[in-house]
């Protein structure tokens, strides 16, 4: 996913799954990757619209031991300031043990927006979890951890290009 190449500074490695619009396949690939590959951030895209065969966010929410609704707000009034339909979206996030798992939209300008605009909180979210402490590029997102002096009042974003 190239934003988040350009986002993390903290060297990564995707575990890419092409995966169809069926919960049951949706939460088993979910589940091996957060439990037994270990993967401290998940990101899906598609499937969250109001389509009988968009179930991307039922299966997220089947698997988190604990959801974080904050996420889909956030994305969903972001996208909002560019499309009447982002009310239509089903977006959402949660924990399941040491993975943060987020469901973005589908579009690709889209998925750049919503990543960018819930970014500045899921390094803190990571360390919350136990997983291991991620950095960004501040020119694009600061990532916000309390009591850090060099962190802002408020997560800085760089508008992604049109």
């Amino acid at each position: 996913m190239a934003a988040l190449g350009d986002i993390l500074t903290t060297p990564w490695r995707p575990c890419s799954r092409l995966v169809p619009d069926e919960q049951a396949l949706i939460e088993r690939v979910l589940v091996d990757l957060a439990d037994r590959h270990r993967c401290p951030l998940i990101v899906t895209t598609g499937g969250t619209g109001p389509a009988p065969r968009d179930v991307t966010p039922e299966a997220t929410v089947a698997v988190c031991n604990r959801l974080l609704p904050g996420f889909g707000e956030l994305m969903r009034a972001v996208s909002l300031q560019h499309v009447p339909t982002a009310i239509l979206s089903r977006q959402t996030a949660g924990v399941r043990g040491g993975s943060l798992i987020v469901n973005l939209p589908g579009r690709p300008a889209a998925v750049r927006e919503c990543l960018l605009a819930v970014f500045g909180a899921v390094p803190y979210g990571i360390d919350l979890v136990g997983g291991p402490r991620l950095e960004t590029d501040p020119a694009i997102v600061r990532a916000f951890r309390p009591g850090e002096k060099s962190a802002p009042a408020t997560p800085l974003r760089k508008e992604p290009e049109r």
